[in-house]
């Protein structure tokens, strides 16, 4: 006799691997951010709270833990400029968006070389995701070009370059305040004359 799906001890044993999960990709994406060299499953599944078994039972490798944290934060980036466009004026939402680009960029730090690893071996497409990326940041811009807030001159291409740029200078001398300074000079940049 098999369980019944909808029993409510059913439903409790969902909602403990769900949260489980949900820990273990927290605690990879802490983890992640945090180290220079990649951690190990072991040190994540402490984090987490969880035994290694569990984090294994939901990420049966290091790529597919590598893979989940990856593309949780892709969704958080492109759902964020939706959400931050909900809730400030476009170009307060655009420079917020810059901050969560950047928590992004330091999230990959500690996973660098299995992420590279997978994109040689074509599991991760970085054209995909830089075209969600592009989008997310085109969304912003239209809405604070539309509002004339942002420079009608300005594209998704420069935004995300400029961005990147800033972040990899700073973030190789690991000076997150330079960072903040630079990124809000160049939000100047991208307002129009009368925003300024």
């Amino acid at each position: 006799m098999t369980a019944d799906p909808s029993s409510p001890a059913q439903q409790q044993l969902r909602a403990d691997a769900l949260r489980n999960r949900e820990s273990v990709l927290a605690a990879a994406t802490a983890a992640f951010a945090a180290s220079e060299a990649e951690p190990s499953m072991r040190e994540i599944a402490r984090q987490a709270g969880v035994g290694v078994a569990t984090l294994y039972r939901h990420f049966p490798t290091r790529e597919a833990l590598v893979d989940a944290v990856y593309q949780d934060q892709v969704v958080r980036l492109t759902a964020g400029a939706r959400d931050l466009l909900a809730a400030h004026p476009p170009a307060r939402a655009l420079r917020l968006w810059m901050d969560l680009f950047a928590d992004w960029l330091t999230t990959k730090r500690g996973m660098t070389g299995t992420l590279l690893a997978m994109v040689d071996a074509g599991d991760i497409s970085l054209a995909h995701t830089r075209g969600e990326l592009l989008a997310a940041i085109a969304t912003i811009l239209d809405a604070g070009i539309a509002a004339g807030e942002i420079r009608a001159d300005t594209s998704a291409e420069d935004v995300s370059a400029a961005v990147l740029g800033l972040l990899a200078v700073s973030g190789e001398r690991g000076n997150p305040e330079q960072a903040q300074r630079l990124l809000d000079v160049l939000m100047d940049g991208l307002r129009t004359r009368s925003e300024r």
